[in-house]
């Protein structure tokens, strides 16, 4: 028997189940939270129908959602998330949330008969919605073989909200090349591929997005609506005469109130709306016009199956709720009203409470209260009483809970024990059988034992005594939270960090026999009477160098260490090889500094630290949260170090937030189990502050002395803490530079972590080099470091990246607005009331104070304080601190926040003139917020009224991009990877990367270890292919040009028959048919990959003949020439002289291939 079927059978749940199938609705007391949650799966499992469980707040619907998926498929479990954001305000709704509530909604209109547990908040119910009928009219249900207009299908993807594009890579994107249509809808976790034959669907295909290939096939498919609101030409035109008629309305309202500056700015604001209305239809706000929209408006209710039971979670407080939330709504509509800023029907977006009322009873309802209450909504209807007792906690004492269990089991209760994993699961079962105890481990079935333990803890125990059920979670048996699951999706959100190749025209490359240039883009030429497609790259003056594109890996984007333009060079001029030259020799000598350094760390004898203990195992299971795989594979990476004979010298690199700190908690805890000492060693005395409270908070259940050492401890405080260090009663100390003082000496100091070592200065660096010597050293990072550099350094710098964000880690909401006084009142206003706090950044000391002020007025009641990079480091440092410590709401400060404050409470940021920031910062600013399991927001405010340059204009749109790490996030992440590489690689190494551009600087340090180490990469002689025919990609193929370089790089890249196989299957899911100029190109690919192995220098076509020319004697095998004569005499002929040919009377490049193939077949049985 299931967990969740315990109680099915029970009198009491079969008389409550046979009521509601009768459509009676009826009151249940007695329960809330996790014993709430268990009946209700047990509930689930024994009725035929859907169950909508209306929390009455959103902390509450997040914990049922850790519950429920414990005890029921996931698949059965949705979460239709809470609309945080008020319609009138000038703020798009989240990207993921927005496609979860899609998501719910597809599936309820076109799965009706599918049972499942939805989970919405009573707030989120009093919204309205675009009607259901609209949402069905706007989604597509596609199968092979019917037929369909491909233009009135892309029209009808326009109006649903999806954009078109040349490769779909991201949700709400289409594409159409030829009879190929991509779409990703929200809803999907991959991309489906529609294939037509004429104006039928030929066949349905998912595809992975990074690789663009074709993964199931489909049946049928659902694409819905991209947008909560489809606004169709109709839908406007209507919409407009409503609110021109209800705006001079509003207007002259507000003029007979006197209130004249108000009317004239709603007169301006309904102007521009009107205009983006017509124009574009989607504007900030425009989702406050909903009923003008649609006149018949539903709510979520409307949505649901029809015989979906509604269950009201305290429902005393959902009514509470509800009726709190429609004050709200009143206040704040007056107050719009008086600015101006709404028109008069504004709260006909919303249900009244009332009305949410009436549509209740029209349902059956299950009204659940944690115990007995008088109301009025309640009465008449039947009631139930179940009796839910609370369970003691033992906090680890497993011995008191042996005791208890010995008790329950003389009185014959069944009891179950969740924890968070299996193995310690496991442990405490076998723990409890040495105790005699009728213990077992069971994950599924629950009636084996009278006691079992098993996995995936509920959030909390409790007790049904009239069952003689008892429940214990983590939460009673250790004091330790539910680990909250990780909700991955297949498509792992946005993008890994990647070195950003993609050439578009107007790039800076550089071909490394030329230099730099700029590339033009992709040529078709006819020479000769043939076809070929060319890279064309300006250079100085007007030169031109056309790169044919079987040499295309001889080019790449230039990247360099900053914004500035790199000059071009002149085509056949010596500066180029110069300094090429003068790069290779500087990055040879660095890679042998490198591979010293890791030689002589292997030759010095270090502290082999012990396996993991019991104990090890035990705090690592306490980590409330789900690793990453990054994050397991970086602990497993260290604790190998850790263990080896030979000290530990390893970075680990990751954006903040990312699990960085755990890692090297976990390795700290290692040494302390060992008998050693821990140093931490972090650049600011807050960010020390705030690893001692991490710390503190993780090992405060283990006998651990844990310190901390900085200028904010008195020289008393200091000197006690150094002696302590001297004699070994602190374990772990976590301080700043303060550390490298001449006065502290540690007893015995086993592990050494630093962070963010970039940031200390030359001599802290210098005496970092000496403590380093024989201990074990783990530098953290949260620079990113390009993948191409870290791919060049293994095996010379032990390095672990973690890549993937945490769970709970939501998007970070970016809007981009002109300065606009309403918007910085509701953006502070909303951060206050949910008790956070605000970063503004203005990054001109001139003039902060006055900004300050204005902050001050706007938002009264509101604590601000300014910090800038001219103040006093004390001053600056105390100022941070008391922010830290909540003493301030809001932090108007220059860019000085950019790197390494980590504030959690900070889920809201205001960047002002963000147009004259570089991208690079931008992305480091905003990744200040988001550090919780809150949302957060980011606003990038420009200049009132001015007109924003292009590359302004650019660098904010890709941060907008990237809210999702999407593809924006790799344009930023290209000046940060540029100074990672340089914080990595020393300064001096900056000016190289800036001369050759970085892919090359990478290549050539690559190329230089490679050689140390004794494996030399000597590049085999190209060969050059002068035959008469076509062999390009025509544009009516592919178009894009980005697309088409993609390609190119890939058929240069082609080793043998089965990739040119792999290739053409590629083309076929991507692209249709291949023409016979593509299948050209790929086998004259195939035929130089023989030739070059061959040894020839050239194939050319003269006269019938195709002639292969070799590259010297030396590599020619004469038995292999005479065993090819003998079979195709009179086909070949041979030149001989200084140079010898093959000729072969053909023009067919099949046949030139097989005679290839059985010229090296025959070399390798002669030799």
């Amino acid at each position: 028997m299931r967990f969740n079927e315990l109680l099915i059978h029970s009198k009491l749940t079969e008389a409550v189940s046979g009521e509601l199938n009768k459509g009676n609705s009826l009151v249940l007391n007695g329960l809330d939270n996790s014993p709430l949650i268990y009946y209700l799966a047990n509930l689930f499992g024994e009725m035929d129908k859907s169950f909508l469980l209306i929390a009455h707040d959103n902390y509450h619907l997040l914990n049922y959602y850790e519950d429920l998926i414990r005890l029921l498929d996931k698949e059965e479990v949705l979460v239709y998330p809470e609309v945080e954001i008020l319609p009138h305000e000038q703020i798009s709704a989240d990207p993921t949330e927005l496609s979860e509530r899609l998501a719910v909604l597809e599936d309820l209109i076109f799965k009706p008969e599918k049972k499942r547990i939805i989970l919405i908040t009573v707030r989120t119910l009093m919204r309205k919605m675009m009607p259901v009928e609209f949402f069905r009219q706007h989604s597509l249900e596609l199968r092979p073989e019917l037929e369909l207009d491909l233009k009135e299908v892309t029209e009808f993807l326009a109006v649903a909200g999806y954009e078109r594009v040349n490769m779909v890579e991201e949700e709400k994107q289409f594409s159409l090349r030829g009879g190929i249509l991509d779409i990703f809808s929200n809803s999907r976790d991959y991309p489906v591929r529609i294939e037509f034959f004429g104006d039928e669907i030929d066949s349905i295909r998912e595809f992975d997005p990074a690789t663009q290939r074709s993964r199931d096939n489909l049946q049928e498919i659902i694409i819905p609506p991209a947008r909560e609101l489809i606004l169709t030409p109709a839908t406007i035109q209507s919409a407009l005469e409503g609110i021109k008629r209800d705006s001079l309305k509003t207007v002259s309202l507000l003029q007979e109130k006197g209130s004249t500056e108000e009317a004239r700015y709603l007169q301006d604001k309904m102007k521009e709306i009107l205009v983006n209305l017509q124009e574009s239809g989607e504007f900030p706000g425009y989702e406050q016009f909903l009923p003008y929209y649609y006149p018949q408006m539903n709510t979520f209710l409307d949505y649901l199956p029809e015989d979906t039971l509604l269950i009201l979670d305290q429902a005393g407080k959902v009514w509470q709720n509800a009726e709190k939330y429609e004050t709200e709504l009143a206040e704040t509509y007056l107050a719009l009203l008086e600015q101006g800023t709404v028109l008069l029907n504004y709260l006909d977006n919303f249900q009244t409470t009332q009305e949410l009322h009436e549509r209740i009873r029209e349902n059956t309802a299950l009204f659940v209260f944690s115990h007995k209450q008088e109301r009025d909504f309640k009465a008449g209807l039947p009631e139930f009483d179940i009796n839910v007792g609370v369970v003691e906690s033992f906090n680890g004492q497993i011995e008191l809970l042996v005791g208890r269990l010995k008790e329950l089991s003389r009185e014959r209760y069944r009891v179950i024990i969740t924890l968070n994993s299996a193995s310690k699961a496991r442990r405490i079962a076998g723990y409890l059988q040495e105790e005699e105890l009728p213990a077992a481990y069971h994950e599924s079935d629950v009636d084996k034992a009278r006691i079992t333990v098993k996995s995936d803890s509920l959030a909390e125990g409790f007790i049904f005594e009239d069952l003689k059920l008892v429940v214990f979670t983590e939460k009673e048996v250790f004091g330790r939270k539910q680990k909250r699951k990780r909700r991955i999706r297949n498509v792992e959100e946005g993008l890994k960090i990647s070195s950003l190749d993609e050439l578009k025209a107007g790039d800076y490359v550089v071909h490394e026999n030329h230099g730099i240039g700029k590339y033009l883009g992709v040529q078709t030429l006819e020479i000769q009477g043939k076809h070929q497609d060319y890279l064309v790259i300006k250079y100085a003056g007007e030169d031109r160098l056309y790169v044919p594109t079987d040499q295309i890996d001889l080019v790449q984007k230039y990247i360099g260490a900053d914004e500035e333009k790199p000059r071009l060079y002149k085509l056949g001029g010596n500066d180029w090889k110069k300094v090429k030259q003068k790069v290779k020799q500087s990055v040879k000598e660095m890679a042998f500094g490198l591979l010293e350094l890791y030689a002589e760390r292997e030759t010095i004898e270090g502290f082999a630290f012990s396996n993991d203990t019991v104990w090890q195992q035990e705090f690592e299971e306490a980590f409330p949260y789900e690793e990453t795989p990054d994050q397991l594979k970086a602990i497993e990476d260290v604790k190998r170090d850790m263990e080896s004979n030979y000290p530990m010298d390893r970075l680990l690199c990751g954006d903040v937030g990312y699990g960085k700190t755990e890692v090297a908690i976990r390795a700290a805890f290692k040494a302390v189990m060992n008998g050693k000492q821990a140093a931490v060693l972090v650049p600011t005395t807050i960010l020390a502050q705030q690893h001692y409270n991490t710390f503190q908070e993780r090992m405060g259940n283990y006998p651990i002395n844990i310190d901390m050492i900085s200028r904010f401890k008195t020289p008393r405080e200091q000197k006690e803490i150094i002696k302590k260090l001297a004699t070994g009663e602190i374990d772990i100390v976590i301080g700043t530079h303060r550390l490298l003082s001449d006065d502290v000496a540690f007893d015995d100091l086993g592990l050494l972590i630093i962070d963010e070592e970039q940031r200390f200065g030359v001599s802290h660096k210098e005496k970092l080099k000496n403590i380093k010597r024989n201990v074990d050293v783990l530098t953290m990072t949260a620079t990113p470091i390009p993948r191409t550099l870290h791919m060049a350094l293994v095996g010379v710098r032990d390095m672990s990246v973690i890549e993937t964000p945490p769970e709970n880690r939501y998007p970070i909401r970016t809007y981009i607005r002109e300065f606009n006084p309403e918007l910085i009142r509701d953006a502070i206003r909303r951060e206050l009331a949910r008790g956070g706090q605000i970063y503004f950044v203005h990054n001109r000391v001139e003039d902060i104070e006055q900004m300050a002020d204005f902050i001050r007025k706007l938002v009264p009641g509101c604590q601000v304080v300014v910090a800038h990079g001219q103040m006093s480091e004390r001053k600056l440092e105390r100022i941070m601190l008391d922010f830290y410590q909540k003493e301030y709401d809001l932090l108007v400060c220059t860019t000085i926040i950019e790197t390494g404050l980590d504030v959690p409470s900070v889920n809201t940021i205001i960047i002002n003139r963000a147009e004259q920031m570089g991208l690079a910062q931008l992305y480091q600013l905003r990744g200040r917020v988001g550090r919780s399991d809150k949302i957060a927001y980011a606003y990038l405010l420009y200049g009132k009224d001015r007109i924003l340059p292009e590359i302004a204009e650019k660098r904010l749109k890709a941060i907008k991009e990237f809210t999702n790490l999407g593809s924006g996030f790799k344009i930023a992440m290209r000046d940060l990877e540029i100074r990672g590489a340089g914080n990595l690689l020393g300064p001096e190494q900056h000016g190289h990367i800036a001369a050759v551009g970085f892919s090359l600087y990478c290549k050539l340090l690559d190329n230089a270890i490679r050689e140390l180490k004794g494996k030399r990469t000597e590049r085999p002689e190209e060969v050059e292919i002068k035959l008469n025919i076509d062999a390009y990609i025509p544009d009516d193929y592919i178009s894009d040009s980005q697309q088409k370089i993609e390609l190119y790089k890939k058929i240069t890249k082609l080793k043998d028959k089965e990739d040119s196989f792999d290739l053409i299957d590629e083309l076929i899911d991507r692209f249709g048919e291949p023409p016979l100029e593509i299948l050209n190109l790929i086998k004259i690919s195939q035929i130089r990959t023989l030739a070059t192995r061959a040894g020839l220098s050239m194939i050319y076509e003269n006269r019938g003949y195709i002639y292969c020319k070799f590259v010297d004697q030396g590599r020619l095998n004469r038995e292999a020439i005479i065993a090819l004569i003998e079979k195709y005499a009179g086909k070949l002929r041979v030149k001989t002289g200084k140079e010898t040919e093959i000729g072969v009377k053909t023009d067919q490049l099949d046949e030139l291939e097989k005679i290839l193939n059985e010229y090296l077949v025959f070399s390798a049985s002669s030799e």
